[in-house]
């Protein structure tokens, strides 16, 4: 196992990570719900977002909370979402860019509830 060093182990880690998403019973039904058969499109968006987040390398263009703010979610819904994502990352690689990749989920995620609570968006 070795850490995050390209486009292909993004593919794997956003690409397990997703697989979990959409078999839980707590997120899973959101997720599902919102994306539909979109999932190819949305699994791309994530690509590229990952990509500029991990790499600087700018290949996401947009704003990653706009498409979260009208979503049914509390901070057990958040819990949950980071638990995904740090075992998908846990069960595929270990390294620098690994951590920074949970750290930066894990930012992200108190950014959202932040703004969620308290409608600064």
């Amino acid at each position: 196992m070795g850490d995050i060093t390209n486009r292909k182990d993004i593919e794997l880690m956003v690409d397990t990570f997703y697989s979990a998403v959409q078999k839980d019973d707590v997120i899973g039904p959101i997720f599902n719900g919102v994306i539909k058969d979109n999932w190819s499109k949305h699994l791309e968006t994530m690509y590229n977002f990952w990509q500029t987040v991990l790499f600087h390398e700018f290949a996401y263009k947009g704003s990653p909370f706009s498409p979260h703010r009208q979503l049914p979610i509390k901070e057990h819904h958040f819990e949950r979402w980071l638990f995904h994502f740090n075992s998908s990352i846990d069960k595929n690689f270990t390294g620098k860019i690994a951590e920074e990749a949970k750290w930066r989920a894990s930012k992200m995620a108190q950014m959202f509830m932040h703004k969620l609570n308290n409608n600064s968006y």
